[in-house]
């Protein structure tokens, strides 16, 4: 099989926003959802895979959703979790192991900051010493570095913020609603310099499920086809410089992000320039901003003259992270890369709400990125 025989034929979603539900209750919900909006029972589903960073093995789903003997796959693969499930889905289809498949991504995490012992990683705790176990601080030395390289200013890094939050207002699901400006953004409290409070997004809540299935499957079920023309997980190579990695780089770092956009664009057989609307990680504000460039977006430093003049709005020309992104959203670790992949298939399809972004668009693209370097992009199109 090709890569466009491969469709999204179902999506289901939760609420990111903070209840009393478990993590397995989101993505039994979301399931369920997804097989509604597929026309699909669950006992249709030849394969599945999927998981969470904090709330427990996928395969327990089955529990709820039915004793099928489906086999389940369990999934955990940091921040490219999701993503990593939808690859295994996509290859399980192609290889036609499966004609209907399920990728689901969950989690819950406490309130706080991602920080784990240096000794989880195998690293020294020197490492976590010098603060670069704690998310924030890379993050922050990471757009220190690419800020002073190309030219980028603390008000652009408040822009992506503002754009987000404006975004998640329009979304029912997104966690933050409330509208903020860039001057509230710059004044919320610097956390790690550059990088204010409201410039990052937070450990949350929520679940997102697919359904994929072949060319003939989504024929007998008719509706609004969106293929995925491309689905790939990619690791870091040396000279990266990533959460969790005990180096930085002298000279231009490779990049985890650029070696799998590249690829996604080759395996799709389309362009950066051929996409009308994309996610990318944005775990705050600079992640977005390199991200955008990573990808093939625009030229590094571009950003500066791009994002404050509307872009990446919904009406833009490359509108980004059309539903709030990670930032207004938060990063329940399982889900977010699988959140990119559902928003998308609803702008393609138009379902998109007031965020639908307009021109109908036909092309969609999202990216993924995680410690210690793991990036998963996909291609979609309509």
């Amino acid at each position: 099989m090709t890569a466009e025989d491969v469709v999204v034929c179902g999506a289901g979603i939760t609420s990111f926003a903070r209840t009393e539900e478990s993590g397995r209750q989101l993505a039994v919900r979301a399931v369920r959802d997804a097989l509604a909006d597929a026309g699909l029972p669950w006992a249709r589903v030849r394969a599945a895979y999927g998981g969470s960073d904090a709330a427990g093995n996928a395969d327990t789903l089955v529990a709820e959703l039915g004793l099928t003997g489906v086999p389940f796959t369990n999934v955990r693969n940091g921040c490219a979790t999701g993503g990593s499930a939808l690859v295994s889905a996509v290859n399980a289809i192609r290889s036609g192991a499966a004609d209907v498949a399920l990728a689901v991504g969950f989690d819950k995490h406490p309130r706080g900051a991602f920080d784990p012992r240096p000794a989880d990683w195998g690293l020294d705790e020197a490492y976590g010493h010098d603060g670069l176990m704690v998310t924030t601080q890379f993050f922050a030395m990471k757009i220190q570095r690419y800020m002073h390289d190309y030219g980028i200013s603390p008000r652009t890094l408040a822009l992506v913020a503002e754009k987000a939050y404006a975004n998640g207002v329009l979304n029912p699901h997104a966690w933050r609603r409330k509208p903020l400006d860039a001057a509230e953004i710059l004044a919320s409290g610097m956390v790690n310099d550059p990088l204010t409070r409201y410039m990052f997004c937070s450990p949350g809540q929520g679940a997102v499920a697919l359904v994929l299935c072949s060319r003939a499957v989504a024929r007998q079920l008719g509706g609004t086809a969106v293929a995925l023309r491309a689905a790939v997980v990619r690791t870091r190579r040396f000279g990266s410089f990533e959460v969790f990695s005990p180096w930085a780089p002298i000279g231009t770092p490779t990049s985890v992000t650029a070696d799998a956009a590249q690829l996604a664009f080759e395996e799709a057989g389309l362009g950066p320039g051929d996409i009308d609307v994309c996610q990318l990680q944005d775990t705050e504000s600079g992640a977005e901003v390199m991200h955008m460039a990573e990808c093939g977006f625009c030229a590094h430093g571009d950003q500066e003259s791009l994002i404050p003049f509307g872009a990446t709005g919904i009406g833009g020309s490359l509108p980004v992270n059309t539903d709030g992104g990670c930032i207004a959203n938060g990063e329940p670790i399982g889900a977010s890369g699988l959140r990119q992949v559902h928003e998308i298939v609803q702008q393609l399809r138009g379902r998109a709400g007031e965020r639908q972004v307009p021109g109908d668009p036909a092309t969609g693209f999202t990216h993924v990125y995680g410690a210690p370097g793991v990036s998963a992009c996909t291609v979609l199109t309509r």
